[in-house]
């Protein structure tokens, strides 16, 4: 039996965690297979419905963590007679004591655009740490025994900036366990769609950063509410425009400030954090999904979206032409202008958002997690065969 170490410490939010979530169903039923999650205590709850996966429980300040993983984690794994490690968090460690997979998936340290944002925004401190973070990221795959990307694209890039092979392993879809919880949103959370009922809704599922772009997509409104004369526009956010309101360290200030100096207040409303197991709800009460990220790495909402039927505008980024294809229509990132040309285009074509809804429900059957924690499963073992392959042939 195979005994697979998984470190998910930097599991709290977004990707992470929307991670984490998925491959434990399918790991715990994997044959053969015994398996071990590093995670913060407060995620445990969420996680007891899995009694063959054993749980190590580790409080570590997210300041501390990388230190922390690099110098204590590794007696951890020799301690549990682990076979290989899985690192979720972007950072290998230096020395595992097992074979390690790296699963890579922070688009911001390769990306350009994300350094001249920061730049911009006087973001100096966080502009220094990401390159920090970065010189980490790029030495963990040098680290790691496989990184693993989530896309092609993205793979491609790391290799680029590495000059090390990356694999593409495409994270998956379960779309029985994305739409099974039929339990009520909130209140404030069905009032506030309710007064939106009757509008073009346009949904973007994201809690707020610089990266996914938010202004570009904010300076599209106004450009809406003219574009569609009597027709109502209203911008559904999960996520709350307003400081501490939002995971990391990002500032919403300047975003909350345009939304009101643009005069379109009243076409954003700011749901706030929507628990996942709730997430298909809001896909099915809106109608157009948007996305204007310059930077990303899989982006599981539009898998989502896709699966919901919801047809998609996106930034015209190769990532998400990977993803989407044909179930969505693409605009330059940073043009507000092109982006409400594209949602115009939709809300006045019928049978174009029609068929995009079609071709994007049979796209989303293509993204499995029990096909990807197959693939990582299948790559773990292939890893433990050729450490031992050198032994076994010195004493042949």
């Amino acid at each position: 039996m195979m005994h697979l170490f998984i470190n998910s410490l930097a599991a709290s939010a977004g990707g992470g965690l929307t991670y984490i979530r998925n491959v434990l169903p399918h790991l715990a039923d994997a044959p053969g297979l015994r398996v071990t999650v590093a995670l913060a205590p407060s995620l445990r709850e969420e996680f007891r419905s899995f009694p063959s996966i054993d749980f190590r429980e580790l409080e570590v300040p997210a300041a501390r963590r990388f230190w922390y993983e690099q110098s204590t984690l590794p007696g951890i794994i020799a301690q549990c007679h682990a076979d290989v490690l899985l690192s979720t968090g972007n950072f290998a460690l230096r020395k595992s004591p097992v074979p390690q997979i790296l699963l890579s998936r922070n688009s911001i340290y390769t990306s350009a655009d994300f350094y001249a944002d920061l730049r911009s925004r006087h973001e100096y401190r966080m502009w220094l740490d990401t390159h920090f973070r970065a010189v980490m990221a790029k030495r963990s795959i040098g680290w790691a025994d496989q990184t693993v990307a989530p896309s092609e694209a993205f793979a491609a890039e790391l290799s680029r900036w590495t000059g090390r092979q990356v694999l593409s392993v495409h994270h998956g879809f379960d779309h029985d366990a994305f739409s099974s919880d039929s339990s009520p949103l909130a209140a404030d959370v069905e009032e506030k769609l309710g007064a939106a009922d009757g509008s073009l809704k346009l949904l973007f599922v994201s809690h707020y950063n610089y990266y996914r772009n938010f202004e570009t997509l904010i300076r599209a409104l106004p450009l809406l509410r003219d574009g569609l004369a009597g027709r109502t526009v209203r911008l559904l956010l999960t996520c709350k425009l307003a400081a501490g309101e939002n995971p990391g360290s990002y500032r919403p200030e300047n975003a909350a400030k345009l939304v009101k100096d643009l005069g379109v207040s009243d076409m954003v409303i700011e749901l706030g954090a929507i628990p996942y197991r709730q997430l298909h709800q809001l896909y099915r009460r809106a109608d157009i999904y948007v996305t204007p990220a310059y930077a990303e790495t899989f982006a599981h909402p539009l898998v989502e979206a896709m699966a919901s039927g919801l047809p998609v505008v996106a930034s015209d980024l190769a990532v998400h032409r990977e993803i989407c294809g044909e179930s969505a229509v693409y605009f330059p990132r940073f043009s507000p202008e092109a982006l409400a040309e594209q949602v115009a285009k939709l809300a006045e074509s019928p049978e174009i958002s029609k068929r995009m809804s079609t071709v994007g429900q049979q796209r989303s059957q293509q993204f499995s997690w029990k096909m990807h924690v197959e693939k990582i499963v299948q790559l773990a073992r292939q890893l433990i065969d050729t450490q031992a392959a050198p032994a076994t042939t010195s004493t042949s």
